[in-house]
């Protein structure tokens, strides 16, 4: 199977790897797999059938990307989405202090746009209200249980996530074999049954695209603005409802911990950016609290 194949010369350089990273729900995601040649594999369903991407990076400005598969061509007219090419970061001029730091800091890391909202939407709805860990395998389990193979010389073990008919069509035994909870397990099957409205979210106005999302029961505000950062790559889309962000920021921008209202006013300088603003500061490691005593377990928890 001969692949379809383009070499991007980007308008940036550009951290391939971090790039993508939010894409990937796990270090064992079925869907998304890095190589020891430096090599970032994915394996999709577009709208023209699924695809294997493979994207290696020559140097920071040069991108190699083949696809296999059916939608292997239309993989290879969205990869400048995914890679960030459309990434606009026009009126990001943060003042001297932390943003500013973090920034100039990671600023290789671009926002992905995936395009793909309901492969973008299930990870988000399997992560409500449990750990990270719990969410991941499940994701994981669902893939390997109902995906298909990833077309193409993918590495072993790489599935394609299922279509919309095939999310509506999971048991309800085999979500509680992943360990997914009855309500978490209707959302995913109402996000499924609503696939074709939810991928038009993709060009909307972000606002707009926001409160499409919102429209599938069980779908609220935390779980909206992930998966508008990884399918719309949405500048501004702030996460509300997560534990530990409001802390994280919190410590970045003014020493100490706040809550969600007190994350909200810290940002408010970089509206338009904020979800860049808050991107930049964790992977600068800026909001990294010092330890101070024994770290308690304390469980990630997520509204909707």
């Amino acid at each position: 199977m001969q692949p379809e194949q383009a070499v991007l010369t980007l308008t940036r350089p550009l951290d391939l790897h971090r790039t993508l990273l939010p894409l990937r729900h796990g270090g064992l995601d079925p869907a998304h797999r890095s190589t020891p040649d430096g090599a970032v594999w994915r394996a999709t369903l577009l709208a023209t059938g699924p695809t294997t991407m493979r994207l290696a990076q020559r140097d920071p400005l040069t991108i190699e990307v083949q696809a296999w598969g059916e939608g292997a061509a239309e993989a290879v007219t969205l990869a400048p989405g995914l890679l960030g090419e459309h990434d606009d970061v026009a009126g990001f001029d943060p003042p001297a202090g932390p943003v500013r730091e973090a920034y100039r800091r990671t600023a290789r890391v671009r926002l992905t746009r995936s395009g793909r909202v309901l492969e973008s939407l299930v990870p988000c709805i399997l992560e409500q209200r449990v750990i990270t860990r719990t969410a991941t395998d499940a994701w994981r389990w669902l893939l390997l249980a109902h995906g298909s193979p990833a077309p193409g010389p993918a590495p072993e073990g790489m599935r394609v996530p299922p279509s919309p008919e095939g999310w509506a069509a999971v048991p309800s035994w085999d979500f509680h074999r992943a360990g997914v909870d009855p309500r978490r397990a209707r959302t995913v099957v109402a996000a499924a049954r609503w696939s074709r409205r939810l991928e038009e979210a993709a060009g909307l106005e972000p606002t707009d695209a926001l409160a499409r999302l919102m429209l599938v029961p069980g779908v609220g505000p935390w779980t909206a603005a992930e998966t508008a950062q990884r399918a719309f790559g949405d500048p501004d889309a702030v996460t509300v409802g997560d534990y530990h962000l409001p802390h994280q920021i919190g410590y970045a921008l003014r020493g100490r911990r706040t809550d969600d209202a007190g994350m909200l006013e810290l940002l408010e300088p970089y509206r338009g950016h904020r979800h860049r603003a808050v991107r930049h500061l964790l992977l600068s490691g800026a909001g990294r609290e010092p330890r101070r005593g024994p770290r308690l377990a304390i469980e990630d928890h997520r509204r909707r």
